[in-house]
């Protein structure tokens, strides 16, 4: 009978079938021929000590026992072409997976997208790199898969009372993701990888019957007696359907913008806010693993750290080890960073975005604006990037020392983000109390990760997109709004996700309760 084991193993027999087949025959006192197969069902890297260890679960099979293989087949999705429509608003995480979710239960999903198709939105990637042009409708928010497809494809959530975590990863192997999503503590796609798992995605809910379409913008919405009767597009066409879910993520500033126009209650969340700084990997290697030399049997290092300064949580968000820092804007006349790393991680730089927890009175600058007051702070700290930056895309930057020593870098080094760089004192960038977090908190870095606090280091800012700036409040019960009957505000956008992973699993959630709505009906 197959039996389960812990291990905590040197990198080298971790990443070697063989050598951990003659590791294992020796634990058990038997031959490793004597060992059918070794079927690994949980990894993750213990770096605590100075020397590395893996972790490994695993389910070994002798000679008699059975293993099969069994492949991950996707839901029995069902023909929905001439089933009862929803509308979905969004096709990022949280909108593609409301919609298996739908078409599984015998719905017919209208997707909404504003941005472009996977391919079509490379050109616009392009674009802002090279030619700093901003396409308010396909960037690295906006388009097919929403922000993940073309910023990373992490995985890994703290969600896990949300939903069936498994369930989501399952699915994205079963459209084609590696199988080691489901074994690795911190699953990763890779911005490599990604695009065609969402457009096979895509591929599936229009075999099914569902509809996607793409460069259509929703500009208004039907609502007769608080209840939603469907959406108007940027041609004046109306799309009808009494169940429409509001999947837009936390950028879409023209919908909070349309919500509140309209009275639809919303509120102004707290998120963070900060820079992104980049490091040699090599540094963070030699720093987390405790060598000078990571070696092949390791993969880069990432790290996580939280610090209280002042009151305030600083921590670090969306660490991309082996990746490249983006330009994220999603509008001429702003900057904003985030980053990712490709599925192997190769890349020569590391970098992380190190945000301070904002809270509601940081907003009272801005109180006019009542529950877009969180959004208008956002845009006034990319909007000053953008005018020191030279009204360009290239980013205001400064070396990690210099910042905390209040000094202009005289010299920036070239860094992966492609629009470019501008030396920049940061504290022309943020408000003085942010400022001053982000000078304390750095050191406080230093101390506690001897040699992150280096003149190697550079700052780019802002890193402002970390969550929705607006809640869109929901029934708990239902998630239907609290004021409009059959709108269902969903993932990041909506203040009830912080990633793929629970934007999915909220998406899904939606979905199910629109089902279950209509079949009380029924």
């Amino acid at each position: 009978m197959s039996q389960e084991y812990q291990l905590l193993l040197s990198p080298e027999i971790a990443s070697n079938e063989l050598l951990l087949k003659d590791y294992l025959a020796k634990q058990l006192k038997i031959y490793s021929t004597d060992i059918e197969h070794i079927e690994v069902l949980k990894r993750s890297i213990d770096a605590r000590q100075k020397l590395v260890k893996v972790n490994l679960k695993v389910k070994i099979f002798l000679h008699g026992d059975t293993y099969t293989e069994l492949p991950i087949r996707l839901p029995d999705y069902k023909d929905v072409s001439k089933s009862r429509e929803v509308i979905i608003i969004g096709a990022g995480p949280a909108g593609l997976f409301a919609a298996l979710q739908l078409i599984e239960s015998g719905l017919k999903p209208v997707v909404i997208e504003r941005g472009k198709e996977v391919r079509g939105r490379r050109r616009d990637l392009k674009a802002i790199n090279l030619h700093h042009l901003v396409n308010e409708d396909s960037n690295y928010c906006f388009g097919e898969g929403g922000a993940g497809t073309y910023s990373d494809g992490k995985l890994y959530t703290r969600s896990k009372k949300r939903g069936d975590v498994d369930r989501i990863l399952r699915l994205f192997v079963g459209f084609g993701a590696s199988h080691d999503i489901l074994i690795d503590a911190h699953p990763h796609i890779g911005t490599n990888k990604l695009p065609q798992i969402i457009q096979d995605i895509r591929a599936k809910i229009i075999e099914c019957g569902g509809q996607v379409l793409f460069e259509t913008r929703v500009t208004d919405f039907v609502i007769k007696s608080n209840e939603i009767q469907g959406v108007v597009i940027q041609k004046g066409d109306v799309i009808s359907s009494n169940k429409v879910i509001l999947a837009t993520g936390h950028s879409a500033r023209d919908i909070f913008e349309l919500l509140d126009r309209k009275k639809i209650y919303i509120e102004a969340k707290p998120f963070a806010l900060g820079v992104r700084i980049e490091h040699p990997q090599v540094l963070i290697d030699k720093i987390q693993y405790h060598c000078d030399y990571r070696g092949e049997y390791l993969p880069p290092a990432p790290y996580s750290i939280v610090k209280q300064i002042n009151g305030r949580g600083l921590y670090s968000f969306c660490m991309c080890p082996g990746g490249v820092i983006a330009p994220c804007a999603t509008s001429p006349g702003e900057v904003v960073t985030n980053g990712w790393s490709p599925s192997k991680r190769d890349q020569s730089t590391a970098n992380s975005g190190i945000v301070i927890e904002l809270k509601l009175e940081d907003f009272k600058p801005f109180a006019k604006f009542g529950a877009l007051a969180g959004m208008e702070f956002q845009k006034s700290i990319e909007q000053n990037a953008w005018q020191l930056g030279g009204q360009t895309q290239r980013v205001p930057a400064q070396r990690l020392v210099d910042f905390t020593e209040n000094k202009v870098s005289v010299n920036i080094p070239k860094t992966s983000y492609v629009p470019g760089t501008t030396s920049i004192e940061m504290g022309q960038v943020f408000p003085d109390f942010l400022t001053k977090i982000l000078r304390n908190g750095f050191v406080e870095f230093g101390n506690s990760m001897r040699g992150y606090l280096t003149n190697e280091a550079v700052l780019h800012a802002p890193e402002s997109r970390t969550s929705s700036p607006v809640r869109i409040p929901r029934n708990p019960e239902t998630l239907e709004h609290l004021q409009i009957r059959g709108l269902y505000p969903c993932g990041e956008g909506a203040g009830y996700a912080g990633g793929i992973i629970s934007a999915a699993i909220d998406g899904e959630k939606c979905a199910l309760k629109i089902v279950e709505s209509i079949l009380l009906l029924t």
